[in-house]
């Protein structure tokens, strides 16, 4: 049973958000093949002004290079990387030595910043213990609305940084703080 008293189906409690490392810059090829096979994927994706025949042109490429995220069960997953062809391979986290798995509502937030493909977010490789001292805090209104992190200054705004630990962080552009709710922790 779920939290409304309705029998649950268990395939969508079993899926885990694995964090992927895909070399060689294939993230789009990755991303395409996962697509083909009916299995969620996000890279978080931004535009940007490319050379193409002397001429400048906006082009969506991913924010960070390498990175990919999979909605996946851990057997499917573990079926995937032993067939695929595709240079994947998990981010492992270092102190328990299995793969990163990102909660739901932290890949949620995640989704709801890195998402909007604007210009203006920050990616940042965070470190244990760097967005610890924000308030953690919930987005009421924007193109950011319903995101939750740590509300810090991060390159003289204050903004809102949404962090997958071990992985990667993103910061909001400035958000005027009447769009903020102050959460406890």
């Amino acid at each position: 049973m779920n939290g409304n008293g309705q029998m649950a189906t268990g395939v969508e409690e079993h899926k885990l958000w694995y964090a992927l490392r895909v070399t060689y810059n294939r993230e789009m090829k990755v991303k395409a093949d996962l697509d083909s096979k009916g299995i969620e994927s996000f890279i978080p994706m931004t535009c940007r002004a490319v050379e193409r025949d002397g001429r400048l042109v906006k082009r969506l490429v991913p924010s960070v290079h390498n990175l990919i995220f999979v909605h996946i069960e851990p057997e499917r997953m573990r079926a995937y990387k032993q067939a695929t062809a595709m240079p994947v391979r998990y981010i492992m986290d270092a102190e328990r030595r299995h793969p990163v798995t990102v909660p739901a509502d932290q890949m949620e937030s995640f989704i709801a910043v890195a998402g909007t493909l604007s210009e203006q977010l920050i990616y940042l490789t965070p470190k244990p213990g760097d967005f610890s001292k924000g308030d953690r805090v919930r987005i009421l209104g924007g193109p950011f609305k319903g995101a939750v992190g740590r509300f810090v200054r991060v390159k003289g705004d204050r903004r809102v940084v949404v962090c997958i630990n071990g992985v990667v962080a993103v910061a909001t552009t400035f958000i005027h703080p009447s769009l903020i709710e102050k959460l406890n922790d």
